[in-house]
């Protein structure tokens, strides 16, 4: 303790400095606090107090983050454990408004339940996510991930009443856990190699060159285990088919969009620090993510053909998309991040839509089966055509955002080919094509069984006016930014 006594007071100085760059954090921890309190004390009286405050804070929070990205100032903080810059701001924007919507989500359609202590570990998630695209630091990456993997545990199991919603539950814990006790080890190996907790460190890096070329391997593939649990890509996937199908279909829709956006970013981050460096594992990692890319492509997309059920469909398709933005974060050098941004803002805007449409089917329908769909485009055009629009921006055709998306990375990783005469470049290439147009196949089932299809039964569905004003908004947004998606590039 007296060793330790001399740097008390520079410790407290560096906190103190650091604190106003952390202001659309901090307001999530007090939105948090605010929120329950009131779920304990006003929620009897009113019940959407929590939610109220929830939503201001969200806002609240995002209009620091606007207010940091006019400052255009790079900064570091907290004993160099976080940065900021226009990518993260960016980023946070991202999760930020797709998390408001997954807010308006769970307030609309699970009212008959006590909300607040969701909304309370949403924003604890929100805090875990906006921790990832910030941090340069392996222990604030390791509790950010821990943070969002607890929430979003607590989120699949919160609405459980029946035996699969349960097992959904459990199957994501114990997965998620093993995982987690992988990717510490791994950072422990890269900790003790180098003695130094900052991936783009100069003497993180150093200590990396300096060590076993097969122990480096060992850690960064048990790095990437933790990392691939939160992205669901080969072959850490398996949990997503049946946790996508057993949780409520909101908790589903923020598995898909939300912590998948923080986690590209900061592993973007991380290649964008060591590719820049020669040393060996630079190859071998780039190596390692294109055949997890090509081999999470396929593997999703071949799966999602056989399947029958909506959800679980959209969870192998999940899956095979973590591919394309595998793609992305190969085409992240040089702080370019603009295509990575715009696809991340597409793939939110896609699966929101799309799953709100399948709830709303589902809460009529009563089942999230394909065959239970037969007919009801014609009964329900504007549901039916909006739904279809977004599966065709899914699959990246024109004229929707999802084309030009998927046309900006492609261009990119063609770029890079061009430039380093990589065959596993040109084989990536080729692999995201194809499966893309596999990707037609299973998505035309819907729209197929919708307008081209008998009914068998004429059912009330009962439209929620909020989400499907949501829904239907984001179609828009998929179709103006595929005409003009300067709007949304520019921006980055």
């Amino acid at each position: 303790m007296l060793a330790f006594s001399p740097y008390i007071s520079s410790f407290l100085d560096q906190i103190i400095v650091s604190i106003p760059y952390f202001k659309p954090e901090l307001t999530l921890i007090v939105t948090f606090i605010g929120t329950i309190l009131a779920s304990l004390f006003i929620d009897k009286h009113w019940k959407h107090t929590s939610f109220t405050i929830t939503l201001i804070g969200l806002l609240l929070s995002g209009c620091y983050l606007v207010g940091q990205g006019i400052s255009q100032v790079e900064i570091a903080g907290f004993f160099d454990m976080i940065h900021i810059d226009a990518f993260a701001i960016a980023a946070r924007l991202i999760i930020l408004l797709s998390t408001i919507l997954i807010a308006v989500f769970i307030q609309q359609r699970h009212q008959e339940r006590p909300l607040g202590d969701l909304y309370a570990v949403l924003l604890t998630a929100t805090l875990g996510l906006n921790l990832l695209t910030m941090s340069s630091n392996w222990l604030m990456i390791f509790i950010a991930v821990e943070t969002v993997s607890i929430s979003s545990y607590i989120m699949v199991g919160y609405f459980s009443t029946t035996k699969v919603q349960s097992e959904a539950a459990l199957k994501y814990v114990l997965f998620g856990s093993i995982c987690a006790a992988v990717m510490l080890y791994g950072l422990s190996l890269l900790y003790g190699f180098t003695g130094n907790l900052n991936f783009d460190a100069p003497s993180h890096i150093a200590g990396l060159m300096e060590a076993p070329q097969i122990m480096i391997s060992i850690a960064l593939l048990f790095l990437l285990t933790g990392i691939g649990f939160k992205l669901s890509f080969f072959p850490f996937h398996v949990w997503s088919p049946d946790v996508y199908q057993g949780a409520p279909t909101v908790i589903t829709t923020y598995l898909a969009t939300v912590p998948k956006i923080a986690v590209v970013v900061l592993l973007s981050k991380i290649l964008s620090a060591w590719l820049n460096v020669s040393f060996y594992f630079s190859d071998f990692l780039t190596y390692v993510i294109i055949a997890i890319a090509i081999a999470t492509m396929l593997i999703g997309n071949l799966a999602a053909l056989r399947q029958q059920d909506a959800k679980r469909m959209m969870a192998y398709s999940s899956i095979g998309h973590t591919g394309i933005l595998l793609m992305a974060v190969l085409v992240y050098q040089n702080n370019e991040s603009s295509v990575l941004l715009f696809y991340l803002s597409i793939y939110a805007l896609m699966n929101i839509a799309v799953f709100i449409f399948i709830d709303t089917l589902e809460v009529s329908l009563g089942n999230t089966w394909i065959e239970s769909y037969r007919g009801l485009g014609k009964q329900f055009p504007l549901l039916f055509t909006s739904f279809s629009i977004v599966l065709i921006a899914l699959i990246g055709l024109p004229p929707t955002a999802g084309f030009v998306g998927k046309l900006l990375v492609f261009s990119k990783v063609f770029e890079q080919y061009q430039n380093f005469q990589s065959f596993s470049l040109l084989v990536l290439l080729i692999v995201g094509a194809l499966t893309s147009v596999i990707s037609l196949f299973y998505y035309f089932k819907i729209p197929l069984n919708a307008f081209l299809k008998d009914s068998t039964a004429s059912p009330a569905v009962k439209f929620n006016a909020v989400l499907l004003c949501i829904g239907i908004l984001c179609t828009v947004a998929v179709l103006i930014l595929g005409i003009f998606p300067n709007l949304l590039l520019s921006a980055f």
